[in-house]
């Protein structure tokens, strides 16, 4: 794999001058740059750095991967992720991290990428927004998740408390802290009261 350099911006050099990477280049990348620790996602062939999660963003991350194990893992419907990459096409390979992710039974087990990553769609996918995330970004991997064939996306609003629902043909359903998350359809009983996800 090529030597990347990095610019004062903190980017790889080889991203801003417009090379492509592939599923197998993602997985090689550092954790550790110059600057600090970092992530990445994979937009079609596009590198993007990724800045570590703030405190609340984790730990909502955190509830919504433990409510996933507790109430659908440890049930034997299906497997919880945290955080995992998830193959959404191949060339040009797109591969975007998830905050948390439910595969139900059905689907197991899930097949991997060469370097770890699911190939196999979650059928319920969480995205929390992160503080230098816009609209149009959350808006554009809501439609990848479901076009790759993801059934249902929730995308978490810390700043305003509350989940916006995502799926095919629907349009979007948004719940308040007084509200509780549902799936029966992909977790039957599956309850989440905002009030508890957002708890300070």
């Amino acid at each position: 794999m090529a030597t990347i350099s990095y610019e004062p911006s903190g980017l790889p050099a080889s991203s801003i001058a417009g090379r492509l990477f592939t599923a197998a280049d993602l997985a090689a990348m550092p954790e550790l740059l110059p600057s600090g620790s970092v992530s990445y996602e994979l937009h079609h062939g596009v590198l993007v750095p990724m800045s570590p999660p703030v405190a609340r963003h984790g730990n909502i991350q955190a509830r919504f991967a433990y409510e996933l194990i507790l109430q659908g893992e440890k049930r034997g419907l299906g497997k919880a992720y945290s955080e995992v990459g998830v193959l959404l096409e191949r060339n040009l390979d797109h591969v975007l991290g998830p905050d948390a992710a439910f595969v139900m039974m059905r689907a197991l087990p899930a097949l991997l990428t060469r370097e770890g990553y699911l190939e196999t769609i979650p059928q319920l996918i969480v995205e929390i927004r992160s503080k230098n995330e816009t609209t149009k970004e959350i808006a554009e991997k809501v439609a990848d998740y479901l076009k790759a064939g993801a059934i249902l996306v929730w995308v978490a609003e810390p700043t305003a408390e509350c989940v916006v629902e995502h799926r095919s043909g629907l349009p979007a359903k948004t719940y308040q802290k007084s509200d509780a998350l549902t799936c029966d359809d992909l977790i039957p009983g599956f309850h989440l009261p905002l009030a508890e996800l957002f708890q300070q």
